[in-house]
This record gives structure tokens, sequence and C-alpha cells, in this order.
């Protein structure tokens, strides 16, 4: 069966796939920078793998979504779009969903799960974000800095086009914002009752080990680690074939 893309009225991109009916739907949630065609072969991969179905798509400001308002974003928005994934999940009539965030969304599947249990049956999350560390800013910086100085504008304007500016001053400008040090969403963490997966590399050059130890520590659902070693912060790019092999075991296990 083909992917099936549409436009919702709120402007938001998704593609869909409905293989295996019956069966849990696999909800893909890209980073800072990324949007439903980043996610490359993966999600078709993990999908194969575990015989489940496919919902992909891109959050407000990215990829083929409209354009966001302003660039400029409340402290919680994380938060907020957590609400609007459950009020995604609930138009697509979605009851048994397996989150799969990278980075921002990885932290938006755990606010979900905390937030909107009922239609959520597990979470893998990948460099996900609890609080905010030095070594996030000081990656954050090294980022603008290289957007200021080479073509990676250019090269994500292939996928966002003329939303770059906008999505990439909204990841940089908050989370350096002075406002945004004290970030937290642990107090969340507990609601959290559906099995959850960890992926992160030991290389990651945005977050360190705590944000695992700390999220898999309060969580009140079984929680499961899987660190890989030599790897950043986009261990599905970097270790696809360890990244799917634990995410697939993981699905097994529901």
């Amino acid at each position: 069966m083909s992917f099936t893309s549409i436009t919702t009225p709120e402007g938001i991109y998704i593609t869909r796939r409905d293989d295996h009916p019956g069966r849990p739907v696999l909800v893909f949630l890209h980073d800072s920078l990324g949007c439903t065609t980043l996610w490359r072969d993966f999600p078709d991969r993990l999908a194969e793998a575990t015989r489940c179905n496919i919902l992909i798509y891109d959050r407000l400001g990215y990829g083929q979504s409209a354009p966001m308002p302003t660039y400029e974003r409340p402290v919680n928005y994380m938060e907020l779009e957590a609400d609007k994934l459950n009020a995604l999940l609930t138009a697509q009539n979605i009851n048994n969903a397996i989150l799969f965030g990278h980075s921002d969304g990885g932290t938006i599947a755990l606010i979900a799960a905390s937030k909107h249990p009922s239609r959520i049956r597990a979470v893998i999350c990948e460099a996900a974000h609890i609080f905010v560390e030095e070594v996030t800013l000081t990656g954050i910086r090294a980022a603008m800095e290289t957007y200021r100085t080479t073509d990676l504008g250019h090269r994500l304007a292939k996928y966002h086009g003329t939303k770059v500016d906008t999505l990439f001053k909204a990841w940089t400008l908050t989370w350096t914002r002075p406002d945004y040090r004290d970030w937290n969403i642990e107090s969340l963490l507990p609601a959290i009752t559906a099995p959850l997966l960890f992926i992160q590399g030991d290389a990651d050059e945005y977050s360190s080990l705590d944000q695992v130890r700390r999220t898999t520590s309060q969580v009140s659902g079984p929680a499961t680690e899987c660190i890989l070693p030599g790897v950043g912060h986009t261990p599905h790019k970097e270790a696809p074939e360890d990244t799917l092999e634990a995410a697939k075991d993981f699905v097994f296990t529901l």
C-alpha cells in the first residue's frame, strides 16, 4: 500500500501508510531542523520489521507544512506541541500509537505520554531533552556559527524552502534565551506509564547521559536504556542498524 499524504486545515503536512490492520501506528516526530523527508527510509524499515503502520508529519513551520507565524516561541512550546500531537492522533483516529521522537520530537513524545496517555501504547525517544544543559547550549551556539558562515541554510532550504530562517531562529533563539535556561519537564515524568525506550549516543554533541538516566529513573512505567558507543546526536542516521534493532526488539516486547 502506498503512502497517503494530506495537509490538515491547520496547515500540518501528514503522510500515512496503513499496511497492517489492527497493528500499532508508529508516529515519527522530527527534531528541531527535521521534517518527514529527512527521516529517509528509517520509518519504512522499522514498520516493515515490526509489521506496524506509519504516520509521519511536519510540525508547523517545517518541511511541507505551513510557515510559523513567528520565530518567537513561549518557554512551554514543546508542551503545546504535545497538545497538538494529541489533537492530531484524535483526528486521525489513532488509539494505539508508538511514538518515535528524535531530539525535540523525543521530548514532545515524552510530554504527550505524560499528558495524553490514552492513545499512546509506548514511547521510543532518541536524544531527547528534559532539562537544559550547558553542552546543549554550546552545541546550539556552534550550529549558529555554522549557519552564519557556511551554506547550511541553503542545504536546509532543500527541505524547508523559504521557512528556513524562521525555523532556525525558532530553535536557536529560544534555547539560548535567558528565560529558557530553567526549562525542565521532570515533574511530568512520573505520569508516564507507557513502556519507554530511550536511545542515545554516548558522543551526543547536544546532551549528556544525565538526560537518559534522569528520565528512565523517574517514569512510572517500564523503561529501557540503549546507549550507543561513539554515536552522536542522530542515532537513526549514524548507527541505523543498531537503532533499528533496538527499536524492533522493544516493539516486540509490547
